[in-house]
């Protein structure tokens, strides 16, 4: 099916997953989905803090280190468990890094927590997507249009490794994994979208070990970025579009429109390469 196929919200609540729920964007988030009356459920990598906004809203929290797959799959298991239907799976969770580190799984990190984890929990949880008709929602980043590329030969960023360039691919192929969520599942009822939230001010870069992690820690995103609050609103317009409105399944959002990311037509070997390197069977 086309991926120009529009999409419009359902009526509240919805039963929502947000990963990267223990500050910024998240956090924000998942508060104002609970102030709308869904039915939330919060993610993060620190136990104190995800626990906190859990406890604050009143919402289950689970904790989850996307650099270890383990993890992962552990957390599929209990969202599966604590609820039958899924109705919306935010993929917000993601971190710009330093010098290259390899995981205990074998996998570059930033590309394993920016899309090798998210491509992971989405599989894990896709029956449970499909069988309410549901949304994945991913939270990607101009820096998948203005340094990027996909190298299925060298996915672990081996070769001319860069903390931007890196971060860059991994947002890159999110948005290739979009597309293909879409192709391959928009017939069942799926949709999926990527966006680019914009510059946030937020603990996000904060701890990164790379320029960008330097700049995070100046005034300046306090002085010129969005508030994690405004940010989280353009994620909301993907899980409750207002009435009348229609997005488009399978496109990457920048600015509130689709917007095009020139990427070699690899989407499908892309998914079909994750997918073996995660030891999935190929959907």
């Amino acid at each position: 099916m086309s991926r120009s196929t529009e999409f419009a919200g359902r009526s509240v609540p919805k039963t929502i997953v947000v990963t990267g729920a223990s500050d910024g964007i998240g956090a924000a988030a998942a508060r104002l989905l609970v102030r709308d009356g869904h039915d939330v459920i919060v993610v993060g990598r620190s136990e104190a803090k995800t626990r906190a906004v859990g406890e604050e809203l009143g919402v289950p929290s689970f904790v989850a280190d996307f650099a270890r797959l383990h993890h992962v799959r552990a957390l599929a298991a209990q969202l599966a468990e604590h609820r039958p239907n899924i109705d919306v799976l935010v993929n917000n969770a993601g971190a710009i890094l330093g010098d290259r580190r390899v995981t205990a799984d074998g996998f570059e990190e930033t590309f394993q927590v920016n899309y090798l984890a998210p491509f992971l929990l989405t599989n894990l949880l896709l029956d449970r997507l499909l069988a309410s008709g549901g949304l994945v929602v991913q939270t990607s980043s101009n820096a998948a249009r203005l340094s990027a590329r996909v190298d299925l030969d060298d996915l672990n960023n081996a070769r001319n490794y860069s903390p931007v360039r890196a971060y860059g691919n991994a947002k890159l192929e999110l948005v290739l994994f979009t597309r293909e969520l879409h192709d391959r599942y928009h017939e069942r009822g799926l949709s999926a979208v990527a966006f680019h939230p914009g510059g946030v001010s937020s603990n996000f870069a904060r701890t990164s070990r790379s320029s960008v992690g330097a700049l995070f820690r100046t005034p300046v995103p306090r002085l010129f970025f969005q508030p994690p609050r405004k940010a989280a609103g353009h994620l909301l317009r993907f899980v409750t579009p207002a009435p009348g409105e229609a997005l488009v399944s399978g496109a990457y959002y920048e600015n509130g429109r689709p917007r095009t990311v020139k990427a070699p037509p690899v989407a499908s070997r892309l998914w079909e390469t994750t997918a073996a390197l995660l030891g999935l069977d190929e959907g």
